[in-house]
């Protein structure tokens, strides 16, 4: 008997659709969702174990910051305000929307936790969320803005520290995961490797030394967890490069190694108390290498200038030393050696390998205390009063060149040097076009023009003009 051609060709469509499903049982896509095996049927290692521990030390951090509204000097006087009273619609604080990221709790026993500086930089109030969903106050413990980490302190209730591991370790290609809080989403985790060590040089922060992994970091995991496949913190997420604000890959962490040593002196002092080496160096180029009678293989940095006084006088440092180890530790280039010297303590000893004319030895300096003077601003103009200066006294390797000048320390709110739009932490490069690194240079610059004094200022990343009249 023949069979019906339109049944035949239906009977053939179910046997190859039979096939098909067979085959797609036997492929990977129908265990979505469930754990994947080995050859032997054994499941395969999750981080899910490490994870339940580690998740439990990182928070979420929410901060809000009053805004206080500038008024007028006169309203501050009971006898103006009696008769004047306040202005009607008037707030004397408006506060400002809360602001997230995250943060690891890194000692329980003493509910100390680790964030960025521009986390909680100028909040009024720090609130810490657990992961089991308590909500703490949180307490600033102090900060420090060049390196961007901050230490907050918690009730020390029930809480779960993240062990630290040895940054140093780390190598390229090893596996990490990143932990915090992403556009508010609440706990987050995603994983990558390290792409790069040592990342320096991209004018996020002051100190530099950036752990580069691709696991997703997005704002929001402003200060959350870096760690190792053990759980162990290596890295505090803080930056990311992204033309749109998202992720892309390209992810940064400060090293525990790093934080470890800036955290300490913010426990003790409240704040990171650098001291001075006194010296100005360059990088070791293949043509002062050969000028100095230098192998070219040496990496480096030669001194260009030693203060006078300064430990590097008092070391023996002399103007044309290679200086290519710190205390056991290369140094490749100026970054690198800002970085190191930047984490060592008033008073304590560094060794210093040195070559000078081909030949190699070692000094040993002690850090000094770095004498900064100061004055105030009514000494060089009325139009400045209110606002206080400072300049070192020695080179300062930790400032970076294109921002050498007058520093800006103090300035009262609704004096005349702040009408004039002058902030703490603005830098002065030049007045009325003259370059100013001293306070004669910058009396001989203010008295150069009758008509008003015209500053260039660095206000963080940004370059501006200040006309004063």
């Amino acid at each position: 008997m023949v069979e019906n051609p339109g049944v035949l060709l239906h009977r053939i469509w179910w046997q190859r659709l039979s096939i098909i499903i067979v085959l797609l049982s036997m492929s990977g896509f129908v265990h979505a969702g469930i754990p994947p095996v080995d050859k032997q049927g054994k499941p395969l290692a999750t981080l899910a174990p490490m994870l339940d521990k580690a998740t439990r030390a990182v928070v979420n951090i929410a901060t809000r910051e009053q805004l206080r509204q500038q008024d007028n000097p006169l309203l501050r006087d009971p006898f103006f305000r009696f008769f004047f009273g306040e202005p009607q619609g008037r707030s004397q604080q408006q506060p400002r929307p809360q602001s997230l990221g995250s943060g690891v709790i890194i000692d329980a026993r003493k509910g100390l936790l680790i964030t960025n500086n521009h986390v909680i930089d100028k909040a009024d109030e720090i609130s810490v969320t657990l992961s089991d969903g308590r909500t703490l106050a949180g307490e600033l413990v102090g900060s420090d803005p060049e390196a961007d980490i901050a230490v907050i302190r918690i009730p020390a209730e029930k809480l779960t520290a993240m062990p630290l591991a040895d940054s140093d370790e780390l190598r390229v290609g090893d596996f990490v995961v990143a932990i915090g809080n992403p556009f508010g989403l609440g706990q987050t985790v995603t994983s990558g490797i390290v792409s790069a060590l040592g990342r320096s040089g991209l004018g996020i922060e002051g100190y530099e030394d950036f752990i580069q992994t691709d696991a997703s970091i997005n704002p929001g995991n402003s200060g959350g967890a870096l760690v190792d496949l053990s759980g162990r913190l290596v890295g505090m997420n803080t930056a990311i490069i992204a033309p749109g604000g998202g992720n892309v890959g390209i992810g940064f962490a400060i090293p525990v190694n790093m934080a470890k040593k800036i955290i300490s002196q913010l426990v003790e002092y409240g704040e990171v108390r650098r001291g001075r080496l006194g010296i100005a160096v360059q990088a070791l180029t293949p043509e002062l290498a050969r000028a100095f009678g230098i192998d070219n293989s040496n990496s480096g940095v030669v001194v260009t200038q030693i203060a006078s006084g300064s430990a590097a006088q008092q070391a023996g440092i002399a103007v044309g030393d290679v200086i290519v180890e710190v205390d056991g530790r290369a140094v490749d280039d100026v970054t690198d050696l800002r970085n190191i010297l930047g984490l060592i303590r008033v008073n304590e000893k560094v060794r210093l390998k040195i070559l000078h004319d081909g030949n190699s030895r070692t000094v040993t300096a002690v850090i000094a205390e770095a004498k900064q003077a100061r004055r105030e601003g009514k000494t060089f103009s009325p139009l400045l009063r209110g606002a206080v200066f400072a300049v070192s006294e020695e080179q300062d390797l930790g400032r970076r060149e294109e921002v050498s000048g007058i520093v800006v320390v103090e300035v009262e709110p609704g004096s005349p040097a702040w009408r004039t739009n002058l902030r703490p932490g603005d830098i002065i490069t030049s007045i009325n076009r003259q370059h100013v690194s001293g306070f004669k240079g910058m009396e001989l610059a203010i008295k150069r023009s009758e008509r008003g004094i015209l500053m260039n200022i660095q206000r963080g990343n940004m370059a501006l003009f200040i006309i004063i009249q």
